[in-house]
């Protein structure tokens, strides 16, 4: 499968990805520790089968010296002993953020108060700016066929420098 469209050589593109990034810009300068935005995008990005941001997250966590014990455990979360419990409520509400239609009512209120057990207000506010903000570019490279696989650590934010 070939990407349909290169997003990175058009203008209009390019135009929406530096706003795009500079909302990221706001989540990533957050309190929100990196290890669980990396964590969450990696979970959502598996959700929606996004190998391009699969392989993004995947990589800029191994950068950040994320383990691969963990890494390969995403996907298994709930049947390992390696997050702890405020990675598994932010990992939670990724998957519920994520797979909205699946439950008539979105996140649950026991994932909510595990979210609140866990963050204080700005990191509940980045990390529900996370889940929208990963959706939205899973949808966009998924929707063009955007592969993984060619990610290197540092190429999206140097995109926009």
């Amino acid at each position: 499968m070939d990407a349909r469209f290169n997003m990175f050589d058009n203008e209009t593109a390019m135009k929406f990805f530096k706003r795009f990034a500079n909302a990221g810009l706001v989540i990533q300068q957050s309190p929100l520790p990196k290890a669980t935005q990396e964590l969450v995008s990696l979970r959502a990005s598996q959700i929606n089968g996004c190998g391009w941001c699969i392989d993004m997250h995947t990589k800029e966590a191994v950068a950040e010296g994320e383990s691969a014990v963990r890494l390969h455990l995403v996907a298994a979360w709930r049947e390992s002993t390696v997050f702890t419990e405020a990675e598994q409520a932010a990992l939670a509400l990724a998957e519920e953020g994520t797979r909205l239609a699946d439950a008539s009512q979105g996140v649950s209120d026991e994932t909510w108060a595990q979210v609140r057990k866990h963050y204080d207000d700005d990191q509940i506010a980045a990390l529900v700016a996370l889940v929208a903000l990963i959706n939205a570019a899973n949808r966009l490279a998924v929707i063009v066929h955007q592969r993984g696989g060619s990610y290197q650590p540092g190429m999206f934010a140097a995109a926009f420098d």
